[in-house]
C-alpha cells in the first residue's frame, strides 16, 4: 500500500473515533469502543504506519485546540501517547511537537492541564532515551526482576459468581490465559532488547537479524543484554539532562557486541525488509472469585509477601513486617515499643527459623528488653489521606502512581491495580472491602509504606429482562462516570454487550488460527491509561433494630440507601408505641432530623415529621445538572472536600378529604443533606437495603443513621506547642483533629470533564 494510501486510511480511522465523540447517532454508538481498538490494531500489525498515525493525531489535536474542541483533546491525547510507548521509528521532531503541545494545554483548566502535565513529564524523558516508556511498562507488569528499575504491578481481576454468569466467568478465564501462554519472561526480555535497540538505532538497526539473534541466544546470553540495555536506559533516563546522543552511542556498543562481525555488515547495507512486530505484551492478570472482603486484604499480602522476606531498609524493619502472615490477627500498632531495636532479637517468622548450630541461635540468649524506641516520622504519616500522593494529581513516568517516599527510605515498589467486574452491587462490597482494609492499616502499618493500590471498575450488567421481572437500575455509577468521562463511556461501558457476546459464542476448535483478544486488550488498554481517579464518599449507617436486646448494627454504602415499609408492627411492649390520633394509611409516620446542605456550608438542622411509604438516600449525582457542579451539593468526585452531600427522595402520603371519604395520594419530596437521622414514629418497622444488594438487608429497623464515613485513624490525637500553666510549667496542649471523609478512587481516563 502506497504512503498516500496508508495515510488516507488512517485517517478515516481518527475521523470515526472523532465522530464518535461528538455525535449521540445509535449507528455509531451500537460501534463504540471498535475504532479506537482496531485503529491500535492497525499499526500493531504493521508498525511503520506508526509515524503516519502520529502526525494524524498531532494534526486533529492541534485544529480541536484551535477551535476549542475539548472534549476530543484527551480521548486523541491518549491515542496518541498509546501509540508512541509501543512505537518505534519516532523521529524527535515528532515527540518535540507533542511535548510543545502537551505544555500549551496546561493554561486550561483541570482535567486538560492533569492530563497534559502526566504526557508530558512521560514525553520528557522518552524524547532523550527513546524506548523508556516501553521497557518500564513491561518490566513492571511482567516483574522482570533488576535492579535499575524494580517496581511491579500486577492486575488483580476480582469477578463475583453471584453477580457475573459462570459463562461469562469462563469466557474472561480463557481469554487471559490464551494470551498470557507466549509471554515467557524470555519472550518478554526479548522485546525489552529489541524495541530499545531500534528506539534508538532507527534505521541504523537491523530489525530481522537483531530478531534472529536474540531468537538464536541462549537463556543466560539473553538476561546479559537484557540486563545490559535496562541499566543503559535507566542510568540515562536517571541523569536531570539526559543526552539523547549518548544513549544512541551507548546502545549502539551493546547493538555491535550482540550481533558481532554481522553488525558492521547490517549497518552499512541493511537489507530492505519488513521489520517484524514487537508485541506489547498484556499485563500480569489474575483472575480471582470475590468471596467475601478480607480476600482483597490476603491477595495484596501475598503480592507483597516474596518481598517481604527482604530487608529493603532499617525503617521497614521497624514496620515489623512479620505481620504479614494472612492468617495471623494483626495486633494494634502503637507509638512507642518495646523491643529492643536490635534486628537480630526481632521475631522470627515460621519460615525464616535458623539452624540450631547458626550464629543466630548461639547468640539468642544476648538480648536486651524493656527499651523503648521511639518512631522518627511524624504521626500524620500513621494513614495517608491518599496512597497515592497529592488527590487529583498523578505522575505517572512509567513508575507506578505515587512512587514518593510515604516515610523515609521506603519507596513504594509495588503498584495493585484491582479491576472489578460486575454492577452496583459488586462496587458495594469492594467499598466494604476498602473500609476494612483501610481499618486494618491502622492496626498494622504494612501495607501502605510499600504499595499503589488504584482501583478499575467495568460494569458487567446482565442482560434486558422483562419489564415485569426487571430489576433495579445497577448500573447507576457506571452510568455516572460516562457522563463525566466521555473516553470511559466510549471505551469501557461498551464492553458490557461485548462480554456477554464473547460468552454466548461457542469456543473455536481452530488453535491454528490466531484470535485478537478485543476484550482482553481493551481491559489492558484501560489499567494503562485509566491513571486519573475519581473520589467516592463512603457513607457509614448506624441501624436501631425493634428487639432492645439486639446490639446496634453498623454498616457502610457507597452508592444507595433504600428505606421500604414493612407490614409487622412492633410488638406491644415496644418502646415506640403507636400516637393517638394518627389515622391509619399507608406507608409510616417518619421523623427526619438532618443538617441541610448549604452553600455557605454553616450549618442549619431541620426536623421534620411525615408519612412516607418509603424512602431513598443517593450518593450518586443522578443529573448532568448536579454532574457539572451544584451549589449545594459539591461533586463526591472533588478530590479534597469538607462538604459531602446526599440527595434524599422520599415518598410522602398526601391525606386529603371529600365528598367520598378520605383519600390519599403520594408525592416525592427531594432534598440535600450532609448527614440525616430517621425513626419510625408509629407502630411500623423498616428495611433498609445498601447498595441494592440482596445480602446486605436489614429488617425490623426501627431507626438509623447516616453520616459521611470519617478516615478510620482520623481520629488520632494531635500536640501543640507547648504552654505554661499558673505555676510555670510546660504542659502540652492535644486537640482531636477533624475527621476527614473516607473517599474511594475509582481511576478513569479523564476524571470529572467540566
Amino acid at each position: 500500500m502506497e504512503s498516500s494510501d496508508v495515510e488516507l486510511d488512517l485517517q478515516r480511522s481518527v475521523q470515526a473515533v472523532i465522530r464518535e465523540l461528538s455525535t449521540q447517532a445509535p449507528a455509531l454508538q451500537n460501534n463504540q469502543g471498535m475504532w479506537r481498538w482496531s485503529l491500535h490494531k492497525k499499526v500493531e500489525r504493521d508498525p511503520s504506519k506508526s509515524p503516519a498515525l502520529v502526525r494524524i493525531l498531532l494534526r486533529e489535536l492541534e485544529k480541536a485546540e484551535s477551535e476549542d474542541l475539548r472534549h476530543v483533546i484527551i480521548p486523541l491525547l491518549h491515542t496518541v501517547m498509546y501509540v508512541l510507548t509501543k512505537a518505534t521509528g519516532i523521529t524527535e521532531e515528532l515527540y518535540q511537537r507533542t511535548y510543545a503541545f502537551c505544555t500549551r494545554l496546561l493554561t486550561l483548566p483541570t482535567p486538560y492541564c492533569t492530563v497534559a502535565l502526566d504526557c508530558a513529564t512521560r514525553l520528557k524523558t522518552e524524547t532523550a532515551v527513546p524506548g523508556t516508556l516501553y521497557q518500564r511498562m513491561v518490566i513492571a507488569e511482567q516483574n522482570l526482576m533488576n535492579e535499575p528499575y524494580p517496581y511491579q504491578e500486577r492486575v488483580f481481576l476480582f469477578v463475583d459468581p453471584e453477580l457475573v454468569s459462570a459463562s461469562v466467568c469462563s469466557a474472561l478465564l480463557l481469554e487471559i490465559e490464551a494470551a498470557q501462554v507466549q509471554q515467557t519472561p524470555e519472550a518478554c526480555m526479548r522485546h525489552v532488547v529489541s524495541h530499545a535497540l531500534q528506539a534508538a538505532l532507527g534505521e541504523a538497526c537491523h530489525a530481522g537479524a537483531l530478531h534472529r539473534k536474540l531468537q538464536d541466544s541462549s537463556p543466560r546470553t539473553l538476561e546479559h543484554y537484557f540486563h545490559a540495555v535496562v541499566a543503559a536506559v535507566e542510568q540515562m533516563a536517571s541523569e536531570a539532562s539526559p543526552s539523547r546522543a549518548g544513549h544512541v552511542e551507548r546502545l549502539e556498543e551493546i547493538y555491535c557486541s550482540l550481533l558481532g562481525p554481522a553488525a558492521g555488515h547490517c549497518c552499512g547495507d541493511p537489507v530492505q525488509e519488513r521489520p517484524p512486530s514487537i508485541p506489547l505484551p498484556s499485563p500480569s492478570i489474575t483472575f480471582h472469585l470475590w468471596t467475601g472482603e478480607e480476600q482483597l486484604w490476603k491477595e495484596l499480602v501475598l503480592f507483597l509477601r516474596p518481598r517481604s522476606q527482604l530487608r529493603l531498609s532499617t525503617d521497614l524493619e521497624v514496620l515489623d513486617l512479620q505481620g504479614l502472615r494472612p492468617d495471623r490477627e494483626l495486633a494494634r500498632v502503637s507509638v512507642l515499643s518495646t523491643d529492643s531495636g536490635i534486628e537480630r532479637d526481632l521475631p522470627l517468622g515460621a519460615d525464616e527459623l535458623p539452624a540450631p548450630s547458626s550464629p543466630e541461635m548461639e547468640r539468642a540468649g544476648l538480648q536486651r528488653k524493656g527499651g523503648i524506641k521511639k518512631r522518627v516520622w511524624p504521626l500524620d504519616f500513621l494513614m495517608p489521606g491518599s496512597w497515592d500522593g497529592s488527590p487529583g494529581l498523578h505522575r505517572r513516568t512509567g513508575r507506578p502512581g505515587g512512587d514518593g517516599e510515604v516515610l523515609p527510605g521506603i519507596s513504594r515498589l509495588h503498584t495493585a491495580r484491582v479491576l472489578v467486574l460486575g454492577d452496583d452491587r459488586m462496587l458495594g462490597r469492594l467499598a466494604q472491602a476498602y473500609h476494612r482494609l483501610r481499618k486494618r492499616e491502622t492496626q498494622k502499618f504494612c501495607l501502605t509504606p510499600r504499595l499503589s493500590l488504584q482501583l478499575y471498575y467495568i460494569p458487567v450488567l446482565a442482560p434486558e429482562k422483562p419489564a415485569a421481572s426487571r430489576q433495579p437500575e445497577l448500573g447507576e455509577l457506571a452510568a455516572f462516570l460516562g457522563r463525566v468521562d466521555p473516553w470511559y463511556q466510549s471505551t469501557v461501558n461498551t464492553l458490557c454487550p461485548a462480554i456477554h457476546k464473547l460468552a454466548e459464542m461457542p469456543p473455536s476448535l481452530d488453535t491454528s488460527r490466531t484470535v485478537d483478544p478485543f476484550i482482553l486488550d481493551v481491559l489492558t488498554y484501560y489499567v494503562r491509561m485509566g491513571t486519573q481517579p475519581i473520589y467516592f464518599q463512603i457513607y457509614t449507617v448506624k441501624i436501631f433494630f425493634s428487639d432492645l436486646s439486639q446490639d446496634p448494627a453498623e454498616d457502610i454504602f457507597l452508592i444507595e440507601l433504600k428505606v421500604k415499609i414493612q407490614d409487622s408492627k412492633f410488638p406491644k411492649d415496644g418502646f415506640s408505641p403507636k400516637r393517638r390520633g394518627v389515622a391509619e394509611g399507608p406507608g409510616a409516620e417518619l421523623s427526619l432530623c438532618y443538617q441541610k446542605a448549604l452553600l455557605s456550608h454553616r450549618p442549619r438542622e431541620v426536623t421534620v415529621s411525615l408519612r412516607a411509604t418509603g424512602l431513598v438516600l443517593k450518593a450518586i449525582p443522578a443529573s448532568d445538572t448536579e454532574v457539572s457542579g451544584s451549589p449545594h451539593c459539591p461533586l463526591p468526585a472533588a478530590p479534597v472536600t469538607d462538604h459531602t452531600c446526599l440527595n434524599v427522595n422520599v415518598t410522602e402520603v398526601v391525606k386529603s378529604s371529600n365528598l367520598a371519604g378520605r383519600s390519599f395520594s403520594t408525592v416525592t419530596n427531594t432534598f440535600r443533606t450532609n448527614d440525616i437521622q430517621i425513626q419510625s414514629q408509629d407502630q411500623r418497622l423498616l428495611t433498609l437495603s445498601l447498595d441494592k444488594d440482596d445480602q446486605r438487608t436489614f429488617r425490623d429497623v426501627v431507626r438509623f443513621e447516616v453520616a459521611p464515613c470519617p478516615e478510620p485513624c482520623a481520629g488520632a490525637q494531635k500536640s501543640k506547642a507547648p504552654w505554661l500553666n499558673s505555676h510555670g510549667e510546660k504542659e502540652m496542649e492535644t486537640t482531636k483533629a477533624k475527621p476527614k471523609p473516607l473517599l474511594m478512587p475509582i481511576n478513569t481516563f479523564s476524571g470529572v470533564v467540566q
